[in-house]
């Protein structure tokens, strides 16, 4: 089963999908995990994207979806894997959705948590507070906001054609949320 983890920044998609991967016995991916990984080990993927990252630049979606494929060709990921922030547009989801599709396989569900704008840029303003993240200023936790919608509001709409989104209020209790992710999905 592959569930891809759509959310704004600070919806909780990291919580919800760990909670997940551990409930379903599944790897998680998460593109910064991957990529921070490559980089440490000084693989040719790694340094590839280092080389875009020490540049303050996006690292291409090329590198990141190879990066996603070595994570698919390990045996835990043969049963699935839960994708955490990627595909976030529409282009990315094609080059998934062709990835999955070499190897028989398909994306099952998109969970989309749903948070209102004001619940989020809270959460994040006490996220920099807490552990001192740079990258959640007033200005960047706003322009990051818009980046989401922008990008993914066109992803959204090429999985629902296919029925396979489900939106879940991501606020409250994290195991209320965890618990309607579980009756949304059917496990």
């Amino acid at each position: 089963m592959f569930i891809l983890l759509l959310g704004a920044p600070g919806s909780g998609k990291g919580t919800q999908g760990k909670i997940l991967a551990e409930r379903l016995g599944l790897p998680k991916i998460t593109t910064g995990d991957i990529l921070r990984a490559a980089v440490k080990s000084g693989t040719a993927l790694g340094l590839e994207a280092k080389k875009f990252m020490d540049g303050g630049k996006l690292v291409p979606d090329t590198v990141i979806l190879s990066l996603i494929k070595e994570e698919l060709a390990k045996p835990e990921a043969a049963q699935g894997a839960i994708f955490d922030g990627f595909p976030r547009t529409a282009a990315q989801a094609a080059l998934v959705d062709a990835t999955l599709g070499e190897r028989g396989q398909r994306l099952n569900h998109i969970v989309l948590l749903d948070v209102p704008e004001e619940e989020l840029i809270r959460r994040m303003t006490g996220r920099a507070a807490q552990e001192g993240r740079s990258d959640d200023t007033p200005d960047a936790i706003k322009t990051r906001l818009q980046v989401y919608q922008r990008d993914t509001a066109p992803l959204v709409a090429h999985y629902a054609e296919r029925g396979i989104v489900h939106r879940v209020p991501g606020i409250g209790a994290v195991d209320d949320i965890a618990t309607e992710i579980k009756r949304v999905i059917g496990r």
